[in-house]
């Protein structure tokens, strides 16, 4: 009797192991997990080759990059080492479902000084070059920013062939001054003025002009081979200028902006605004007697400040015979002109063939054929003074952000935080300060158009989505301007640049659940209130399984403070970590059957 009862345990053991090694299997076999522990503090730097305090993460500028694949998780544990409340947010990169991530004051409470807080989510059906970058008091001017690099998936062919290597430049206009003191000047109702010079990679420009560079300045230099053909993934992080970029003696050859594949064309010099990414293949063909200078010059700015704002890195091929000589390669001549940065942007198209971060054609949604629901032209003009504050504006309202965010509010229904009554269209009344955001239609088809009735180019970037860049021209926007949309090929991006006396306009599907940030990336005019939000809410959605829940880690605070507790969100750091504590659970549970 004793030997059927071992038999039978032996058997009922073998079907528990089988079952937690299939359950075990199944757990595994899911879309993988990269995860990251992050501190962000103050670093000594001298990339002007004077000292002064920058941002860095885990002592680094630019920070760790984040390199996955399309539907990968990342866990990033970010403790903040500042002394003053951190957000980041990842550029571009659409938290699909997830709102709570997305590291802007409407959604997020910020993270406090010593505390630690872990950002989960998924890179969704994304393919491409974004970054990450503080949002929160004009810490991005400081620096704290780095590369989120999504590949495409084995199963989904690249529209060119592999390269030989993948380069990340960082492009950043930088001030001698810190970031509080920049804060400090705008809350004076001061303007910025010109930045003191432009980092490549967190560095100064090579001392390619004696009198224009300082001695011991370290610089970027970019090691190569010869007939090697490199995709060079260069991100806008600073805080006003846009740059042309450009690099001696080479082509670029535009494949991708930010996620999506475009139309191929080579180009000698390309405008890059604040914010956004580009990707150009570059190969090695030239003559290797001396390096090669790489360029990002500041657009749009007097003589007296071009040379001061022109950022120098160095392209070094493994068998160089010696440094850089010549002049810089020269940019545009269109100080006072857009019309070549314009016609360069109205260049741009999408790949409509190539595949995305899925098997089918980037061109099979057909964009043009869709039903506008919703129309908001968005009026931006220079700073004004309101209630005896300089402040920025969009259709002459200046955003107040609340004490509680608006996601927690509308999770929470707490009266009073905000309205739903943000104009469509500038209307004929003084400037205010309020806390108004925009109503959408969930799964409607949105219209807006930047109207820059400004004096500089802006950057306009919407958080959790991509839209369709359709048209660009100077002037007031009409009615009638619809009949120069491009509805077929216009690339869809997250950033788009808007110029001065002109417009821009953008189309997008509203099918991403949350309250999204649609800001200005131009630092100075963001931190005085130029940007709003868009609540997409799914009236069907009884459950909510259209947003994910609020997450076990959420801080709290405004109206919510009481609900917040002892900080203790901290997580196994490594995935095989995370592999083993799922084995030991296998083994006691084996060990308790058979005991």
């Amino acid at each position: 009797m004793d030997s059927v009862r071992r038999r039978r345990r032996s058997a009922g053991t073998c079907a528990v192991l089988f079952l937690l090694f299939v359950l075990l299997r199944q757990c595994l076999a899911g879309d993988p997990y990269a995860y990251y522990e992050w501190e962000v503090s103050y670093v000594a730097a001298a990339p002007l080759g004077v000292k002064q305090e920058a941002i860095g993460i885990n002592g680094q500028l630019p920070g760790p990059a984040l390199n996955v694949t399309t539907n990968w998780n990342l866990v990033v544990n970010v403790r903040n080492g500042l002394d003053e409340p951190l957000l980041l947010t990842w550029h571009g990169v659409q938290q699909r479902k997830s709102p709570w991530q997305d590291g802007v004051a409407g959604t997020n409470c910020a993270i406090p000084p010593g505390w630690n807080w872990t950002y989960q989510f998924q890179v969704k059906d994304q393919v491409g070059s974004f970054f990450y970058a503080p949002s929160t008091a004009l810490h991005r001017a400081g620096g704290g920013y780095g590369a989120i690099t999504i590949n495409n998936r084995d199963v989904i062919p690249l529209p060119f062939p592999l390269p030989d290597g993948d380069i990340t430049l960082f492009l950043a206009d930088w001030y001698a001054r810190d970031h509080r003191a920049l804060r400090r000047a705008l809350d004076a109702g001061e303007p910025l003025g010109p930045p003191d010079g432009v980092l490549i990679n967190g560095l100064g420009p090579y001392r390619y002009n004696d009198t224009l560079v300082p001695p011991g300045v370290t610089y970027e230099r970019i090691n190569v081979d010869p007939g090697r053909t490199y995709r060079l993934r260069v991100h806008n992080v600073g805080v006003a200028a846009s740059f042309n970029f450009r690099i001696q003696g080479h082509n670029l050859l535009l494949v991708e902006a930010e996620g999506s594949y475009t139309s191929q064309q080579n180009y000698t010099n390309m405008d890059i605004h604040v914010g956004q990414s580009y990707s150009f293949l570059v190969t090695m063909d030239q003559n290797a007697t001396t390096d090669y200078y790489v360029v990002a010059s500041a657009r749009f700015v007097d003589a007296a400040a071009a040379d001061k704002l022109t950022g120098v890195a160095i392209l070094h091929y493994s068998n160089s015979q010696g440094p850089a000589s010549g002049p810089l390669p020269d940019a545009p001549d269109d100080q006072y002109d857009t019309a070549f940065s314009i016609n360069q942007a109205r260049s741009i198209r999408w790949n409509v063939t190539a595949s995305g971060a899925r098997p089918n054609p980037q061109g099979s949604f057909h964009y043009g054929d869709i039903t506008v629901t919703d129309v908001y032209l968005l009026q931006s003009r220079p700073p004004e003074l309101i209630d005896g504050q300089m402040r920025a504006t969009l259709n002459g309202i200046s955003y107040i952000a609340p004490s509680t965010p608006l996601m927690l509010a509308q999770l929470f229904n707490i009266p009073g935080v905000y309205k739903l009554d943000f104009p469509n269209r500038p209307i004929n009344r003084p400037p205010k300060l309020d806390t108004s955001i925009i109503n959408g239609t969930y799964k409607g088809f949105m219209e807006i158009i930047f109207q820059n009735n400004a004096t500089a180019v802006q950057s306009y970037h919407l958080d959790g989505y991509a839209f369709f860049v359709v048209g660009m021209d100077y002037g007031l926007w009409t009615e009638n301007s619809r009949g120069t949309y491009n509805k077929w090929d216009g690339v869809a991006r997250s950033t788009i640049q808007v110029f001065p006396g002109a417009w821009t306009s953008v189309l997008v599907f509203l099918d991403n659940a949350g309250i999204w940030n649609l800001r200005v990336e131009n630092l100075d005019a963001w931190y005085l209130g130029q940007e709003v939000y868009i609540s997409v809410v799914n009236p069907e959605d009884s459950s909510n399984k259209t947003v994910l829940p609020l997450p076990d880690n959420a801080i709290f605070c405004g109206a919510l403070s009481s609900l917040q507790k002892e900080q203790s969100h901290r997580f196994q750091y490594s995935e095989a970590s995370q592999i083993a504590r799922l084995w030991k659970m296998v083994f006691l549970i084996a060990w308790l059957v058979l005991w």
